[in-house]
């Protein structure tokens, strides 16, 4: 499948909203992400034209880039949305200084470790009782190759 992607903005706020809630226990909504939207640092890539494939919002800061939300809709997985999204996000996070990305994940998400784990982060840190749900949260993270 090839995916098409464009650059996230701020009027993208209420999508992005009604795309966490379909995949997260405990969604962000439109004002979390109009407000991370319009903070410093942060980006992201939506995927799709007509109908959105999924979407990836980071954040860079100093030489680390953060993966603040990653969500692919259950019937738009295993096509390679979420690899094309996560390549992007990664070389944009390279050439904008960050030597590596971070990210927390539950460390229930077995699909999640799995496809992070393919594509080279590495347990770095644990947080136990993260979630609501007492869930602990595994810190993930990968050097990036800058440019």
């Amino acid at each position: 499948m090839t995916v098409s992607l464009r650059s996230l903005a701020a009027t993208d706020a209420a999508l992005l909203a009604a795309l966490h809630k379909q995949g997260f226990d405990e969604p962000w909504d439109e004002k979390a992400f109009a407000t991370l939207l319009s903070t410093p640092g942060v980006f992201g890539v939506l995927a799709g034209t007509a109908a959105p494939l999924g979407m990836i919002l980071c954040r860079a800061a100093a030489d680390e880039s953060e993966i603040l939300t990653l969500f692919v809709p259950e019937s738009y997985r295993r096509q390679g949305v979420a690899e094309a999204m996560l390549a992007n996000a990664l070389a944009d996070a390279a050439a904008k200084g960050a030597a590596s990305a971070f990210l927390e994940v539950a460390a229930d998400n077995a699909a999640a470790l799995a496809f992070y784990k393919k594509h080279g982060f590495k347990q770095a840190g644990r947080r136990p009782r993260y979630y609501k749900a007492k869930t602990d949260a595994l810190i993930l993270k990968k050097k990036l190759k800058r440019k």
